[in-house]
């Protein structure tokens, strides 16, 4: 038999109906499904950017050859006070920027020299930050606890995940005069207990992404010792929790600071207390070695 007898159908044969065409194949690598489409709508993309490999030297292949055009942070979906780029942020109170974090005097203050850390894109908790932006949070740490130590201070770091939309992550510095450690760790329990607040100690090498999960209330505080203490908000949670605490008697006593809008100072206060602390913290500060 030659080629053709071999190859030629049946008259009766029908066709495949589980085969698709080239063109339905490829219409459906492109749309999504709702599911997936709702998903990366809520969580700002992030699956976009992270289906990208990424070369030895730590950047996207795909922007390699595009090195001045670093990847976008994520958008807010709509104002914010905290995403560098918005309108909305008091610039003024910016005192350091980094690549992925900035910066930023605390509004009303429990101190002249209270920060806060921020994602420079729009995060809403540090479950939530990308693997770089947790790097340069944990260097800011380490860095904001050797300046505060020159100065014969240690920090304490909380962050409350509830009712708020953009990470802040709060660096409080409290004299070594005024209390040890433990009396930190204690003052926190103890108004956690006497307010029917369940306080967890997580392992002090230990990730809060192992404890929460995306888009879960909590609330966390972090000890200059790296010692953590965790709280999953279930319901309902008192907003100035962490400042209370510090504000206690038993740390900073100054009980009449536990909200910051009693706290607030003039714009020109604000700007002085600024670039103090930039003068200050210059010579511990790594953006300038990049």
């Amino acid at each position: 038999m030659d080629a053709a007898e071999l190859v030629k159908q049946p008259p009766d044969v029908t066709e495949n109906p589980y085969r698709k065409s080239g063109k339905e194949v490829s219409i459906g690598k492109q749309i999504p499904s709702p599911e997936e489409e709702s998903a990366c709508q809520f969580f700002f993309d992030i699956n976009e950017k992270q289906g990208r490999k990424r070369s030895s030297t730590g950047r996207d292949s795909k922007s390699s050859s595009h090195s001045k055009q670093p990847r976008k942070p994520p958008q807010p979906p709509g104002p914010c006070w905290f995403c560098l780029a918005s309108p909305e942020v008091e610039k003024h109170l910016v005192v350091n920027i980094g690549t992925h974090c900035y910066l930023a005097l605390a509004k009303g203050g429990l101190s002249d020299d209270h920060v806060l850390i921020l994602p420079i894109g729009h995060y809403q908790s540090v479950v939530e930050l990308s693997a770089e932006v947790v790097e340069e949070v944990e260097k800011y740490k380490a860095t904001l606890r050797q300046f505060f130590k020159s100065r014969g201070k240690r920090c304490v770091l909380f962050e409350r995940n509830y009712k708020s939309h953009h990470l802040q992550l709060q660096v409080i510095p409290v004299p070594l005069s005024r209390c040890a450690t433990d009396d930190i760790k204690d003052a926190f329990i103890t108004q956690a207990q006497e307010q029917q607040i369940e306080l967890l100690e997580i392992p002090e090498h230990s990730d809060i992404k192992q404890v929460a999960q995306p888009g879960a209330a909590y609330f966390y505080v972090e000890l200059d010792t790296g010692e953590k203490l965790f709280h999953r908000i279930k319901k309902n949670f008192p907003l100035q929790f962490g400042r209370e605490v510090l504000a206690s008697e038993a740390i900073l006593n100054i009980p009449d600071k536990s909200d910051w809008r009693q706290c607030q100072i003039s714009k020109e206060e604000e700007e002085t207390l600024a670039r103090r602390f930039r003068k200050d913290f210059e010579p511990f500060d790594f953006t300038l070695d990049d």
